[in-house]
C-alpha cells in the first residue's frame, strides 16, 4: 500500500529525513507541518496516516493535532523525545515511538499502522509503545 502520510514536526532536518525515508519506501508524504495551524491546512486532504511530534513550534500542540486527526478517522503515530508528556490516550492514536529513532524503527511503526488500517493481523514492532 502506498500511503499518504502527513509529517507533523517542527525540527526541519528531522522532518526532511522522515520525508525521505517515507519516499524511499514508496509512500507519499503529503507535507510537513511545524505547528497546529499548518497541520490544520492538511485536515481536508486524503490522509492514511500522520506522524506527529508532541512539542511543536507553537508549544505542546501535538496531542491536540492527534486528537483532531483521530476524530477525522486518520490514525496517528506519535514520534517524540518526551513520550511521558502524552498523558491520556488520544482518539485515533495507535502508539508512540521515541526520538531519536532510526529508519527501520520508523518504517516498522508505519507498516504496523498501515497493516492495522487494512485489517491485517500484524505484530507490533518492539519500539512502538501501543495504546490499549
Amino acid at each position: 500500500m502506498t500511503a499518504r502520510i502527513l509529517i507533523v514536526e517542527d525540527e526541519m532536518l528531522v522532518a526532511l529525513e522522515m520525508e525521505a525515508i517515507l519516499e524511499d519506501s514508496g509512500h507519499c508524504p503529503v507535507g510537513i507541518a511545524p505547528d497546529l495551524e499548518s497541520a490544520q491546512g492538511f485536515f481536508d486532504d486524503q490522509l492514511d496516516l500522520a506522524l506527529v511530534d508532541l512539542n511543536l513550534r507553537d508549544g505542546l500542540t501535538g496531542p491536540e493535532i492527534g486528537r483532531l486527526l483521530g476524530e477525522r478517522g486518520v490514525p496517528v503515530v506519535f514520534v517524540t523525545a518526551n513520550p511521558r508528556q502524552l498523558g491520556d490516550k488520544v482518539v485515533g492514536a495507535i502508539g508512540v515511538i521515541t526520538k531519536p529513532t532510526d529508519h527501520a524503527t520508523l518504517l516498522a511503526a508505519v507498516e504496523y499502522a498501515l497493516g492495522r488500517l487494512e485489517g491485517r493481523e500484524v505484530e507490533a514492532p518492539p519500539a512502538l509503545q501501543l495504546f490499549a
